[in-house]
């Protein structure tokens, strides 16, 4: 044990750790490892003081090269109040101002703003991205208006065809509507990432898309970088991969998606409208359009010109003709009838005056030559100008277009003509709810359909007085 002491006493500074931390390592232990690196190694008591500090961190050179320690001349302080910000860098209010939601209270983190949405399922901003033209642009109204229910102050925008932008003058939930085909199979380059650039930059939560997806357009919808991306994929192998890119995905019943008629929608409405934790089911909303006062008043000067009084006419829709204003469905292209047999159609009526409405003008120099140059005529191609005509009519005979959904979100007295009862059951379900008379063809096709019923139900205009 003399020899033990004799190499305690000379060094005592290799042991200085312990002296000042008693409670880190008992005393015993201490003495023991003391004694056998004394007895043992007697000549390599300093050499074990490294492997005793093994608390003490080392700072590593290699995680930040340009770390050069603590600022000597740096003042502390209170977040916002001490430190180099001593006052607020922010311009004054300006109550005019229609983006003040953007000014972030004094320590809000934009980093993690989106953590909070996540974590809630909330939705701030939503991007819609519509296949198809009129028709189907105007059945996705409910779906808007429930996530406009389910997320009380998101902002809605739309990216849909030339065609499909112009139903959304309709639509006042709807902030910004982008034309941009989705269905061009070879879309310009320069196009295609000048929207990804553009939608990518809006920052949404969560990106909705009707068209059926592949692997190249589930990649572009991945290159939004929204948080949810949903979307309907392709029924068949044309699928493969799109689901890896993204967030839920709906495979309809067929290629074609408006086959399903009025409720084509209807897998990417019960989604939206899924109980969440401890919020309810949202019920589907009907099919409702807002008219600005400005549209009515253009068209009211059109159909002044052509000769017709507010409430006196009956808008016909539905003529033959290969311009893409006709507003047809994509799942019923056998949905319009030649100007002869509208011509024996409107000879019943009698009460209020029939208004052809022709998609193009070289179709009024037929209309004129069957129906007479004494005929009221209207050349109407935006489905606002549309429903502004259908609001002030007494009612509307068409087939299957843009004009009959549009009739019964105003609620006005309709007849459809379809070229089969099942897509009339399909196109307007529960129709008698909707004050809407369907007439369907007997053959399966439009131009067989019985002329006599259609006179016959044409009679409910005649003898309404609410109507006249």
């Amino acid at each position: 044990m003399a020899a033990a002491t004799y190499y305690l006493l000379p060094n005592p500074k290799a042991f200085s750790p312990f002296l000042r931390n008693p409670p880190s390592i008992p005393s015993t232990h201490l003495t023991h490892v003391s004694l056998l690196g004394s007895l043992d190694y007697p000549f390599h008591c300093s050499t074990r003081r490294p492997n005793v500090q093994v608390n003490a961190k080392k700072k590593n050179p290699w995680l930040d090269p340009f770390d050069d320690g603590e600022d000597p001349n740096l003042e502390y302080g209170s977040l916002f109040v001490d430190g180099k910000q001593e006052e607020d860098p922010r311009p004054p209010d300006d109550p005019d101002n229609p983006y003040g939601f953007l000014k972030f209270p004094a320590g809000y983190a934009v980093e993690i703003a989106s953590l909070g949405l996540k974590v809630r399922g909330d939705v701030r901003r939503c991007c819609c991205v519509i296949s198809g033209g009129v028709y189907e642009n105007l059945l996705f109204f409910p779906a808007i208006q429930l996530i406009k229910d389910r997320y009380p102050g998101v902002q809605i925008d739309v990216v849909a065809s030339e065609r499909g932008k112009q139903t959304y003058e309709l639509n006042k939930n709807v902030r910004w509507a982008t034309a941009y085909d989705p269905d061009d199979e070879f879309p310009e380059p320069a196009e295609y990432t000048d929207m990804i650039g553009v939608l990518k930059g809006r920052y949404y939560d969560m990106v909705l898309s009707t068209k059926l997806a592949g692997l190249g357009h589930a990649a572009f919808l991945f290159m939004t970088t929204a948080r949810d991306r949903v979307s309907y994929v392709y029924p068949n192998v044309n699928a493969a991969g799109a689901g890896l890119l993204l967030s839920d995905t709906f495979t309809p019943d067929s290629l074609n998606l408006s086959d399903g008629g009025y409720h084509m929608y209807h897998q990417m409405v019960d989604w939206l409208g899924r109980p969440f934790r401890k919020v309810p089911r949202q019920p589907v909303p009907p099919f409702r359009v807002s008219i600005s006062r400005k549209l009515k008043e253009v068209v009211e000067a059109k159909y002044t010109k052509a000769g017709v009084k507010k409430g006196k006419y009956v808008v016909i829709h539905g003529i033959q003709s290969d311009s893409k204003a006709s507003m047809q469905s994509r799942g019923d292209l056998d949905s319009l009838l030649p100007i002869e047999v509208w011509a024996e159609i409107t000879d019943a009526i009698r009460e209020v005056t029939p208004l052809f409405v022709i998609p193009h003008e070289k179709e009024r120099e037929n209309v004129e030559e069957i129906m007479g140059e004494e005929a009221s005529i209207i050349f109407i191609t935006t489905p606002g100008q549309m429903a502004a005509l259908i609001n002030d009519s007494a009612g509307v005979i068409a087939t299957n277009t843009a004009a009959i959904q549009l009739a019964n979100a105003r609620d006005k007295p309709s007849i459809a003509l379809f070229g089969s009862e099942e897509k009339g059951n399909k196109f307007v379900p529960q129709a008698e709810e909707k004050k809407c008379t369907v007439i369907s063809s007997k053959t399966g096709k439009l131009i067989d359909i019985d002329v006599e019923a259609v006179k016959n139900a044409i009679q409910t205009f005649n003898v309404s007085p609410a109507l006249v």
